[in-house]
């Protein structure tokens, strides 16, 4: 399933890294795309939308619904 969030503190290589992670930490097959200047992620995972929200916010970014 894929499913967009948008997150904001992401300023570098290093927040993507760290976000890429730590959704990758539940679902090791999860496919993730940043667009750090939109500040989106796309993921393709099996994963529960609140699931993936709350590893990102764990690594301290805000996620906020898709506009």
């Amino acid at each position: 399933m894929n499913q967009s969030f948008n997150v904001q503190g992401m300023t570098c290589g290093h927040c993507e890294r760290a976000v890429t992670q730590a959704v990758k930490a539940l679902d090791p097959q999860a496919q993730v795309t940043i667009d750090r200047p939109a500040g989106t992620v796309d993921v393709a995972s099996a994963l529960s939308r609140e699931a993936i929200a709350a590893a990102i916010a764990e690594e301290g970014y805000t996620v906020a619904e898709p506009a």
